[in-house]
């Protein structure tokens, strides 16, 4: 079984994977726009953890942060916040998302900001 760098990024792509399954699970599928959301997203998040499994980099980091983020402000920015279920997936799972990912950059020293660019 192979090693990861990173822990955080194979549960990024399984939170991917709930995020596309999120739909049928939870019963929002007959929304297209709340589905059609979880089930992009779901995949770029899926795939962006993959490429960092295989070949980490911190700006693939930097992409599950800020589809993380897409997915907490979601249900206002696309207008289904008036559906719970959907609502309760993207904002658990995306914060889950930008915690790991942030968390990551902050504990993988080659990914840090060179000393000249800190305050």
């Amino acid at each position: 079984m192979k090693q990861f760098k990173h822990w955080q990024d194979p549960v990024n792509a399984v939170l991917g994977a709930a995020l596309v399954l999120s739909p049928w699970a939870v019963g929002y599928f007959g929304e297209a726009i709340a589905a059609t959301n979880a089930v992009v997203i779901g995949l770029a998040l899926m795939a962006t953890s993959l490429g960092a499994m295989l070949m980490p980099q911190a700006w693939e980091e930097w992409i599950e942060a800020v589809l993380g983020l897409w997915m907490v402000m979601s249900p206002w920015m696309l207008g289904f916040s008036h559906l719970f279920g959907a609502t309760v997936v993207v904002l658990t799972l995306g914060m889950a998302v930008v915690v790991l990912s942030l968390w990551t950059l902050a504990t993988d020293k080659k990914f840090s900001l060179p000393r000249s660019m800190l305050p």
